[in-house]
Order: structure tokens, then sequence, then C-alpha cells
């Protein structure tokens, strides 16, 4: 099962979004993103949940001037990926296919979504026909 202690809370992947979309920020400049018009008190949360970020090496921080900037070190498709394992070992046995064929199943999806899906399939075809 994946380690919970290095998953990231709902709060923390706030923060990692802002940083995959924006790229490297200030925690000031992540404040005000996620917080515009309280950005003096919502100051300092943000610098605890980049202090756990940190600490679980989702995050990194370089020197920019007298502040810090932040960048993301997990990837977002590894953090999907992860999730994703753990709910498929937590609800079905380990088996990606439940989740996978529910998803297909209950959401509508457009023909670009069903031709990436349908051109991932035949790439894990051929990679399984390799010796």
């Amino acid at each position: 099962m994946a380690n919970k202690s290095r998953d990231v809370t709902e709060a923390e992947l706030s923060v990692l979004q802002v940083l995959w979309c924006q790229g490297p920020l200030t925690i000031r400049g992540i404040t005000e993103i996620l917080e515009p018009k309280r950005v003096d008190a919502y100051y300092s949360t943000v610098k605890k949940l980049l202090e756990r970020l940190e600490a679980k090496g989702s995050v990194q921080r370089e020197p920019a001037g007298i502040a810090f900037a932040y960048t993301a070190t997990i990837d977002r498709d590894d953090l999907v990926g992860r999730r994703l394992q753990e709910v498929a070992e937590t609800l079905c046995e380990g088996s990606l296919t439940p989740l996978l064929t529910q998803l297909a199943q209950h959401h509508d999806l457009s023909r670009k979504q069903q031709k990436v899906l349908m051109d991932l399939i035949d790439d894990l075809a051929k990679q399984n026909k390799k010796p």
C-alpha cells in the first residue's frame, strides 16, 4: 500500500497545484493565488504547508533575493498514479481494471479522450508482445 505518511493532504495539494501551474513561487506568491483577499492572514499557513511538503520531499526551495522560491519536485502524474494505486489496493484487491471501468462507464468521454485511451491500450498491448 502507498506510504500514507508521504502522501499529501488536500491543503498541501492546493499548494502543489499552484506550483504545477505557475512554476517556482515564493510563499507570498502562492498565498496571493490561494487567498488573494487574506494574504497576511494566510501567509503562515502556506509557510507551514510548504515546510511539510519539503519534509516529504514534494517541494524544494531555492534562494530568490531575500525570500525563497518553491518548486514542486513531485510530478502530478506520479501523485495521481500513487493515489489510484492506493484506491485500487484498498477497494479492488490491487486491480486497476474496476477503476478504469467505472471511469469509462460513468463519465462521458469525448472522442479525443476515447482516442487517447485507445492509443494507450494499443501501446500497452505492443509493449506486452515484446520479449
